[in-house]
């Protein structure tokens, strides 16, 4: 049967201290849960462990997958990776490709083809202690990440202080199982809850009722008349489902996504923010 629309969006929060998971909704960096280090997703531009950025522990009505997946960690090239547009080395690629994957595993590529990956997991997995990370491939020539030494929150804070400081509530420790918890909150009012965000300008499906964040004072386009609908004003950057604000064009996507920020697991987006849609397994992300 499928799952029915969801009624609510809901802001994300990450918290200044590390998660707990008995209350927590997930965690933003440290370590994947439940899965083997065979399972960790290699980045087929490098052929290192691609980098977690957070796991998510998905409010039923956004468990489009079914009751048994509760949860989804995605992973993404490591910042000190992401330079300018991948390399392609298709010995890297066509190993990395050869293993085993985890059986909930998608591949995504973005417009630079730099690799990002997200792993559904049913909740034996999101309970399972955290997982090691695998060795690179032999082949791999690339500079080891950061991460891969210190965890990726620290990674972060050395790369962008003071901001990641504020950002993470102090410095964080040097360990692969740093985390910040994430908190989770029903947003109060979003009429884009349930509806697939689209650009009514550029869509390719039918609309779905979505609704921009903004609007024009007078129907006037221009810099003077741009104005916030009051029902957005209060809506956090990271969030799950609902509206929508990504730095440049909106990506037309399911209702089940998660739009986020780069110091929601310390990527590389040139400043700007990232969606993805979890149903779809389709990933946008755009500079600021």
């Amino acid at each position: 049967m499928a799952l029915a629309l969801p009624s609510r969006a809901y802001d994300l929060q990450m918290l200044g201290r590390p998660v707990d998971r008995a209350r927590d909704q997930g965690w933003v960096y440290g370590l994947p849960p439940g899965i083997t280090s065979a399972q960790w997703p290699l980045d087929p531009v490098t052929g290192f462990p691609l980098m977690h950025g957070f796991t998510l522990l998905l409010p039923e009505d956004y468990r489009v997958h079914g009751e048994d997946i509760v949860a989804l960690s995605f992973f993404a090239t490591a910042p000190d990776h992401n330079d300018g547009g991948a390399p392609d080395d298709p010995e890297v690629r066509e190993a990395v490709m050869a293993r085993t994957p985890h059986p909930r595993l998608s591949r995504m590529t973005d417009i630079l083809d730099y690799g990002y990956a997200a792993l559904l997991l049913t909740r034996a997995e999101y309970d399972g202690p955290f997982a090691t990370p695998p060795a690179p491939l032999a082949l791999a020539t690339a500079e080891r990440p950061r991460w891969l030494d210190v965890g990726g929150a620290c990674a972060f804070c050395e790369a962008a202080p003071p901001f990641a400081r504020k950002m993470l509530g102090g410095s964080p420790r040097a360990d692969l199982a740093e985390t910040r918890a994430i908190a989770l909150a029903p947003r109060a009012d979003d009429p884009n809850a349930g509806k697939g965000p689209q650009d009514e300008h550029v869509r390719s499906n039918p609309p779905t009722g979505y609704q921009p964040y903004y609007y024009y004072a007078g129907g006037k386009p221009g810099r003077d008349n741009f104005r916030l609908h009051d029902w957005s004003k209060d809506h956090a950057p990271n969030h799950l489902g609902g509206t929508m604000r990504p730095c440049q064009a909106v990506p037309e996507m399911s209702p089940f996504y998660v739009e986020f920020e780069e110091y929601f697991g310390g990527y590389n987006f040139g400043g700007g923010n990232a969606q993805l849609d979890f149903n779809q397994m389709k990933f946008d992300w755009a500079c600021g």
